[in-house]
């Protein structure tokens, strides 16, 4: 029973360090499976360029990458001379054959780990067989307690008369000894063994042995999660999981430089040993100094990456220079980032998005093509594709590329959120597009189901805005009213809606509440010719000329690029009987669109009541000319010449 309990008790510092490693495997389970299970106890979805051997057909590729991939984080820890902010796409080519050199790096890895762990665990076994035998060889002779030869004196001399031997000295209680059935008092199992007693406060010190365990656990069991044996991860290699494994491994380098400082012997060596260790800790210093230095913005830490990353880095960098207004520099960064990977459908889209806002529109809808072709669930993509076709006129498509983007499968998304606002977004603008039309019954079919789609982040004013519209066509104006109330409920300073409204509520004659909205978008916007427009056209309803004129002139001012606003104020100052300021203004209509024959047939109009009739007979030929069958401009070119006759200043009649 006695060598059963010995046996047992030799290996049980060993068992403590593997309880203490259990104890925090069982740790990390749980966060992981807690983790899981806020995640809908299904693993994330990731796009293969994350992580391009979890998505490699070949088994040997996958099994020959994912063993490479722990020794290419400890290559990282030991010589981090080159870093990158992300590592996804080809920044770490697969290994696709057992030929690749690369494995030598995966068997040197795993061999010494497995060594340093296997001489670990030995070690703690081999020091606790040594304390059994010292243990065994302590005897107890004539009352006289014997430890390797050396008998137990107390310090200076002095005994303690009432509970010792006369004989040994032998510190005694109640006739008991202190010591164990061998004669040797055992320490707890768990407590740490002093270490060399030639190191000042060596005794203090946890064994080496114990602190390779801790360590090699310390770097291995937080970086289980990263290797994919679980599941399949959305990275290749990403720095931030080796934070704590370099804690584990800063302790092995301690522990070693610890362990061959006391096998020197001589001082040489140890000086050696010793600038060895200050060189390092300098150099990683110098790292760490100019690492930080790429970390001190977003585009240094993205110029730092190229070199690993070129193609994702050169797309982020060009997000960073479009953001601070460098445009061209931001397309060569989305040229450049396409160079290198030109299937990725966020550059490409990217790229499209910086071409449309700088109104070079077909070029940019190529991109969305080409962007919708690599990723066909890219919502954004069929948006602004749709957007431009709707500009340029081609409304069938542009319906078709609507309806394709509504009926995109909400599963497998990179980002769901954006995927679910882009989708509405189609819908809206395939609502409005059928309201335009003149189909609004089918314009609010859609504009309910971009209702129920729409996701919690989307703003829906203008969504409601457009179903009141469609209801105000309808003239079912309390459900107009109804959708209305609802949009400036979403936004209180919703201009648009407080203009619809306005109009409705004059409709139905409450004239004063109508002023009152109409006032209001004018204070929200006061720089929004098209406020002042609206507010115009209500005074001149309410038949207050002057008013209505001195709206249209401010519209006009703050909007004199906007042919509708140019030629509606025209127009109002005309009705107001102000015609040299309405010719003023039909002219700049005419300059904006001077192949309208609108345009050109109401500034005719005007230069006629102004007594100009030679140039306004010019405008009215050149709105035959555009517009030959029109009746009101040939009406209008008749009276003109009967006057210009009775004037002398034509002789014969025109066709």
């Amino acid at each position: 029973m006695q060598l059963l309990g010995n046996y047992f008790y030799q290996f049980l510092p060993c068992k403590c360090v593997l309880l203490s490693l259990s104890i925090l495997a069982c740790w990390g389970v749980l966060l992981l499976a807690t983790r899981l299970y806020w995640m809908g106890n299904k693993p994330p979805n990731f796009s293969n360029s994350d992580n391009p051997a979890a998505d490699s057909p070949n088994i040997l590729t996958r099994t020959l990458t994912f063993f490479y991939l722990p020794a290419a984080n400890a290559w990282l820890l030991l010589c981090p001379n080159q870093l990158s902010f992300d590592w996804s796409m080809d920044a770490l080519p697969l290994v696709r054959t057992v030929a690749d050199w690369r494995n030598l790096h995966t068997v040197a890895f795993y061999a010494g780990f497995s060594l340093l762990a296997f001489f670990g665990l030995r070690d703690i076994s081999g020091h606790s067989s040594k304390a059994k035998e010292d243990s065994e060889n302590s005897l107890v002779t004539n009352g006289k307690t014997l430890t390797n030869g050396h008998s137990y004196d107390p310090p200076d001399g002095h005994h303690n008369n009432h509970n010792t031997s006369s004989e040994s000295g032998t510190p005694k209680t109640n006739g008991k000894s202190t010591h164990s059935g061998n004669g040797l008092t055992k320490p707890h199992p768990c407590t740490p063994r002093t270490a060399h007693p030639s190191l000042p406060g060596a005794s203090t010190l946890p064994s080496t042995e114990n602190v390779v365990v801790f360590s090699l656990g310390l770097l291995s069991l937080p970086f289980i999660p990263a290797t994919n044996l679980f599941f399949y991860v959305g990275f290749v290699i990403a720095e931030r999981v080796l934070y704590i494994p370099s804690m584990g491994f800063c302790l092995l380098v301690a522990v070693g430089a610890r362990a061959l400082y006391i096998r020197l012997r001589t001082r040489g060596p140890r000086g050696m040993l010793l600038g060895l260790c200050t060189g390092l800790v300098l150099v990683y210093s110098i790292k760490t100094v100019l690492r930080n230095q790429d970390w001190s913005n977003e585009e240094m830490l993205y110029k730092s990456g190229i070199s690993v990353n070129p193609a994702k880095a050169w797309g982020n960098l060009g997000n960073v220079l479009k953001n601070q207004g460098q445009m061209a520099k931001a397309e060569r960064a989305y040229r450049n980032a396409l160079y290198y990977r030109g299937n990725m459908a966020d550059m490409l889209y990217n790229l499209g998005l910086l071409l449309q806002e700088n109104d070079r529109s077909s070029e940019a809808l190529h991109y969305y093509k080409l962007a919708i072709g690599s990723r066909p669930t890219l919502a954004s993509a069929y948006l602004n594709t749709g957007i431009i076709l709707t500009n340029q006129g081609s409304l069938d498509e542009a319906k078709r590329t609507f309806v394709t983007c509504a009926e995109i499968p909400d599963e497998n998304l990179k980002d769901p959120h954006a995927h679910k606002s882009s989708v509405t977004s189609c819908l809206y603008n395939l609502g409005k597009l059928l309201h335009e039309q003149g189909l609004q019954e089918e314009a609010l079919s859609v504009y309910k189901k971009a209702v129920q789609k729409m996701p919690r982040q989307f703003a829906p004013q203008s969504l409601y805005n457009m179903m009141g519209e469609a209801y105000m066509r309808l003239n079912r104006l309390e459900e107009a009213g109804h959708w209305y109330r609802k949009s400036l409920g979403a936004k209180p300073d919703h201009i648009p809606a407080h203009l619809t409204y306005a109009k409705l509520l004059s409709i139905i004659g409450q004239k004063t509440q109508a002023e009152h909205y109409y006032i209001k978008a004018i204070q929200l916007g006061p720089s929004k010719g098209n406020c002042y427009m609206h507010y115009g056209q209500f005074l001149l309803e309410q038949s207050r000329l002057v008013e209505a004129a001195e709206m249209a002139e401010r519209a006009a001012e703050l909007d004199s690029s906007e042919f509708d606003v140019v030629f509606s104020a025209a127009h109002m100052l005309r009705q107001a009987s102000l015609n040299e300021a309405a010719e003023r203004h039909y002219e700049r209509a005419a300059k904006l669109r001077p192949d309208y024959p609108a345009a050109l047939m109401n500034l005719g109009a005007i230069l006629h009541l102004n007594g100009r009739l030679q140039q306004a007979e010019a405008n009215y030929l050149r709105a035959l000319q555009l517009k030959p069958d029109d009746v009101i401009t040939r009406s209008n070119l008749r009276k003109l010449w009967n006057i210009m006759e009775r004037q002398g200043l034509r002789t014969t009649q025109g066709p």
